[in-house]
């Protein structure tokens, strides 16, 4: 009896493992919204250079920039008497603010020569202050660049590896304004999908609420689900966001077939259904073969020597059956109907338009 009762429990768990093989987590479909890395950007100078900044003539913006910074410093210059400094040169820095990102932390800065410097190889970048989109300084940037190739060249002939005009500060940042807002202190909670699909989220809704034993998800539109943060996780939302991430869906994938028509390449989703058509597919092939021939008069004859064309032509054209698909087959069906005809690629590419245009194939057809 305990014997039975085992093995109807390894078939239930087996039957139990293989519905929820495919499924997904949670966390790889969709992301709560507000958790995301926020940009900066700012100006500023990189001097150190041997000889292979901007060049004062045509960058003027340079010269200019490296006055204002000395007259800062109580040193007065005019900006006609540093035209030809050379180590120096106007960069642009960017960088990724991580979500919950606390000051005192340091992230990686890259940097982007805007002038006509010939390349980066060891400059230190001065202080640069890094806004957000609101127009606040979130970070301040300073230190050696590493660009990870190099330039060398002479009057006939240069060297290049990689970009020598784009560094990076490696933990060069320093953070030194956080993001608004205290993620344990929400009530609401928004996730938002990847791929935008109203059964999907459905799905995620009902996920959410079977795990947290309540009407606490609902789906607000097909890329959007809302979620209220029950009592007994209020000021643990991190832990109520850790479960959800780890929930398991089946997402829906609509039918579509994508084509890249530049390499050949054709896939097709596991929907994808093909109604029932005659499908016919063949080759013709033309090959034309011309030989010049030489015709020379008899001897001692008022005749000339011409070169007359010889053409030859030839017609292939295959005998290919009609091939009848039925309706309603699934994606295994349609590889092995199409094989049977023995097309490539390119000819799969125009039998998926032709069976598009005829309404016979019942899915997207996105040719990119």
């Amino acid at each position: 009896m305990d014997y039975g009762k085992n093995f109807l429990l390894s078939v239930i768990i087996f039957l139990s493992l293989t519905l929820n093989a495919w499924a997904i987590r949670i966390k790889d479909i969709a992301q709560f919204e507000g958790v995301r890395r926020n940009k900066l950007i700012g100006y500023g100078l990189v001097i150190g250079l041997n000889g292979t900044g901007d060049d004062g003539k045509n960058a003027k913006f340079t010269v200019q920039s490296l006055a204002n910074m000395l007259a800062k410093m109580g040193v007065t210059v005019n900006p006609k008497d540093i035209e030809k400094v050379e180590n120096v040169a106007a960069v642009m820095v960017t960088a990724d603010l991580p979500p919950f990102a606390r000051v005192g932390s340091r992230i990686d800065a890259l940097v982007s020569s805007i002038g006509d410097a010939e390349s980066l190889e060891g400059g230190i970048l001065l202080l640069t202050p890094l806004r957000a989109a609101d127009g606040k300084v979130y970070a301040v940037a300073q230190g050696p660049i590493s660009i990870g190739g190099f330039f060398a060249g002479g009057m006939g002939a240069a060297v290049q590896k990689n970009f020598p005009t784009v560094g990076r500060v490696v933990s060069g940042a320093l953070v030194e304004r956080e993001m608004e807002g205290n993620f344990n202190d929400r009530n609401l909670l928004s996730l938002a999908l990847r791929n935008y699909d109203f059964t999907t989220a459905k799905r995620v809704a009902q996920v959410i609420n079977s795990a947290l034993g309540g009407n606490f998800a609902e789906p607000m539109d097909g890329g959007t689900v809302g979620i209220e943060v029950p009592t007994e996780y209020q000021k643990k939302v991190v832990d109520l966001v850790s479960l959800i991430e780890g929930l398991e869906v089946a997402p829906d994938i609509p039918a579509r077939v994508v084509i890249n028509e530049r390499t050949g390449t054709v896939v097709m989703g596991e929907n994808v259904r093909i109604s029932t058509v005659a499908i016919a597919h063949g080759n013709l092939s033309i090959e034309i073969k011309e030989k010049p021939k030489v015709s020379q008069p008899l001897p001692f004859s008022a005749g000339e020597t011409v070169v007359t064309p010889d053409t030859e032509i030839v017609v292939k054209e295959e005998r290919s059956p009609l091939f009848l698909v039925k309706s309603g087959i699934n994606i295994g069906e349609v590889v092995r109907a199409l094989n049977a005809l023995g097309v490539t690629p390119r000819d799969l590419i125009a039998i998926l338009q032709a069976l598009k245009a005829a309404g016979a194939l019942q899915a997207k057809l996105e040719i990119i």
